[in-house]
């Protein structure tokens, strides 16, 4: 039995005061971070027997004139009688300019997929350490946490990968300040903008979950969150402007489930807050 099952166990016995020492949180916090290791590292193994397949039908799919987003886009493009959403054929070539480079390159990649794959136990580890600090009123607000947690994180990952990934990837491989140029692109260079693009939009639209738990701790309220909205409004927009090409049509596709994650945020925290209200009326009417 693990130390937070003990503890648990405490609980449910009758003591409802039990509490856990420091030292017994850090070791219940490194046994979880060693299971959450573990199963990346399985899931990494996994991906690396078959990182060639991965690296050359997945990683560089996006590369590819003939990634299916695109087919997606151009169609979507024809009914809209928007042309731009035709984008042109990538004309790139990727280099390796280092000895090892190809080789480290298997191990990253499969240690970045691995853990995009095993991100629900990893999450699942995460909220078994955070549950205990919870009581039981708490909790029952927390119900499929690990759930939506998961899909917003596979959401975020699936959005950059084939409709913010394309169009990044599609802009700067064409793009050119002479035709006396050749866009001679390095592996590395490639993979970096991709982790970053797909792995940092998995964490972005985990927005609302951050925005759970720090209304739970008080530090952010409904009222809060929609007088600053102007300002989280032109911060969105600036982070859609970074990190999609600069034209008005990518940015607004980044920007707008991004103003709709922080919508959704401000709904989450009304919803709990009334919740929360709603338990101290009928707390403060109980007779005891």
């Amino acid at each position: 039995m693990s130390i937070i099952d003990k503890f648990l166990a405490k609980r449910a016995a009758g003591n409802p005061g039990a509490e856990m020492a420091f030292v017994d949180h850090i070791e219940a916090l490194r046994w979880h971070i060693v299971r959450a290791l573990a199963a990346i590292i399985v899931c990494s193994i996994l991906v690396f027997i078959n990182i060639e397949w991965i690296f050359d039908k997945i990683i560089l799919g996006p590369a590819s004139a003939d990634f299916i987003a695109y087919k997606w886009f151009c169609a979507l493009g024809n009914v809209l009688h928007i042309d731009a959403l035709c984008m042109d054929a990538i004309n790139v070539q990727f280099q390796n300019t280092q000895l090892s480079g190809q080789f480290m390159m298997s191990f990253s990649s499969s240690f970045m997929i691995g853990f995009i794959v095993a991100f629900p136990y990893v999450f699942w580890e995460f909220w078994r350490f955070m549950k205990p600090a919870l009581k039981e009123n708490e909790l029952k607000h927390t119900r499929g946490i690990v759930f939506w947690a998961t899909l917003l994180f596979f959401v975020g990952v699936l959005f950059s990968y084939f409709i913010i990934a394309p169009f990044t990837i599609n802009f700067f491989a064409n793009y050119t300040l002479s035709p006396q140029f050749d866009n001679i692109i390095t592996i590395a260079n490639y993979y970096d903008t991709m982790s970053d693009l797909i792995f940092g939009m998995g964490i972005v639209f985990e927005l609302p979950i951050l925005v759970y738990i720090l209304a739970k701790a008080g530090i952010l309220t409904p009222a809060f969150m929609r007088d600053k909205r102007r300002y989280a409004i032109v911060f969105i927009m600036l982070l859609a402007a970074v990190i999609t090409p600069p034209d008005w049509f990518s940015i607004f596709l980044v920007a707008i489930p991004l103003v709709g994650l922080y919508e959704a945020s401000i709904l989450v925290t009304a919803r709990m807050n009334r919740k929360q209200r709603k338990e101290e009326k009928e707390n403060e009417t109980l007779p005891w």
